[in-house]
C-alpha cells in the first residue's frame, strides 16, 4: 500500500513538473496566445509579465522531474500559483478584459494549486516517516566477558546496581516484582525518570523489558550466551526505540554511540577485575577530549537508553 501511494505521489509530481514545462514553454514563445486564453489585453507589459511567468514555470518544472523528493520545488509552484490567481483576479477587475475567461483561468489554477499543495504534503509526510523509521532503528552491541552467564545475569538481575556500571543512572528502585522506577541525570541538575516492567526472565539467558512510561518508550533485551571457543560469555543489549519516541540523543546530552558501549565496557572491567577504572573522561559530562571517538568495536547502530 505505500509503495502504491508512493508511486502515485511520484507520477502526480511527474505531471505537474511536466505541464510546469509545456506551460513555461507557451508563455515564453506565445505570450499573446496565452494572455489571449486568460482573457487578458495582450499589450506589451502582458506580455513581458507573461514571459516571466514562464520562466518561472519552466524551472519549476526542470526542478520537479531532477529530484528524488522535489517538495521544494512543488511549494515553490504553490507560491507561483498564489501570484497568477492574484493576477488573474486583478485581470478581471481591469476594464477592456474578457471576465469570463479570467475567471475560468482562474478556476483551472486554483485546481492545480490544490494538485501542488497535495503532491508537496505528501513527499514532505513521507520524507518525516522516513526519517522517524531511521530514529526507530534497533540499537544493538556487544562484548565478551571472562566470566560465566551465571555471574554476569546475577550482577545485571539486581537492577539496583546498574547504575554502578551505566553513567548518568542515578538510581533504579523496585516497584514490585515486575516494575522498576529509573532515575537518569540530565544536564543543567535535571532528571528524568520512567517506569520499566519486566516481560521476560529466563535466568542466565535473557532479560526482557518494556517502558509503561510515555517518557521513554522504548522495549530491550540483553542476552547472556557462551562465547565462541567457550573463552566467557557473549553479552548482547538491543533496543528498540518506539516509532513515535523523541531523539534519545538529545535526552542523554552524550555521543549516543557510545552510551551503550561504555556499559557493557565498564561490565566487562566490573565481572573481570572487581572494579570500574575511571578515566579522566568519566569526571566530565558531555563532550571532552578524553573521550574516543570509538570506546571499542561494538556491533551497535545507535545507542538509548537502557531500561
Amino acid at each position: 500500500m505505500a509503495a502504491a501511494q508512493q508511486m502515485s505521489t511520484q507520477q502526480l509530481a511527474n505531471s505537474l513538473g511536466w505541464f510546469s514545462i509545456g506551460l513555461g514553454l507557451a508563455e515564453l514563445a506565445t505570450p499573446n496566445v496565452v494572455a489571449k486564453l486568460i482573457g487578458a489585453r495582450n499589450g506589451a507589459g502582458t506580455r513581458n509579465i507573461l514571459r516571466f511567468y514562464g520562466a518561472r514555470e519552466l524551472a519549476a518544472g526542470v526542478g520537479i522531474l531532477s529530484q528524488s523528493n522535489p517538495s521544494g520545488w512543488l511549494w515553490a509552484r504553490v507560491a507561483g500559483d498564489v501570484v497568477d490567481v492574484s493576477s488573474l483576479c486583478k485581470a478581471m477587475l481591469s476594464d477592456g478584459n474578457d471576465r469570463g475567461k479570467s475567471i475560468a483561468a482562474t478556476a483551472a489554477v486554483l485546481g492545480v494549486t490544490v494538485a501542488d499543495v497535495c503532491c508537496a504534503m505528501r513527499f514532505a509526510g513521507a520524507s518525516a516517516n522516513g526519517q522517524a523509521r531511521r530514529r526507530a532503528a534497533a540499537i544493538i552491541s556487544s562484548i565478551t566477558i571472562a566470566r560465566t552467564a551465571e555471574e554476569i545475569y546475577s550482577f545485571w538481575r539486581d537492577f539496583a546496581r546498574l547504575p554502578e556500571i551505566f553513567d548518568r543512572l542515578e538510581s533504579v528502585q523496585a516497584l514490585d516484582d515486575n516494575r522498576w522506577r529509573w532515575k537518569l541525570a540530565m544536564p543543567m541538575s535535571r532528571s528524568l525518570e520512567w517506569d520499566a516492567e519486566i516481560t521476560d526472565d529466563q535466568p542466565n539467558s535473557r532479560i526482557a523489558w518494556q517502558s509503561v512510561s510515555p517518557s521513554v518508550p522504548h522495549s530491550g533485551e540483553v542476552r547472556f550466551e557462551p562465547s565462541a571457543g567457550q573463552r566467557g560469555t557473549k553479552v548482547t543489549v538491543r533496543i528498540q526505540p518506539q516509532l513515535a519516541s523523541p531523539g534519545i540523543a538529545k535526552l542523554l546530552g552524550v555521543v549516543p554511540e557510545q552510551h551503550v558501549n561504555i556499559a557493557l565496557h565498564n561490565l566487562k572491567q566490573m565481572m573481570e577485575t572487581g572494579e570500574v577504572v575511571k578515566s579522566d573522561a568519566s569526571i566530565h559530562r558531555g563532550m571532552h577530549a578524553a573521550v574516543p571517538s570509538e570506546t571499542y568495536s561494538g556491533s551497535g547502530q545507535r545507542a538509548a537508553i537502557v531500561a
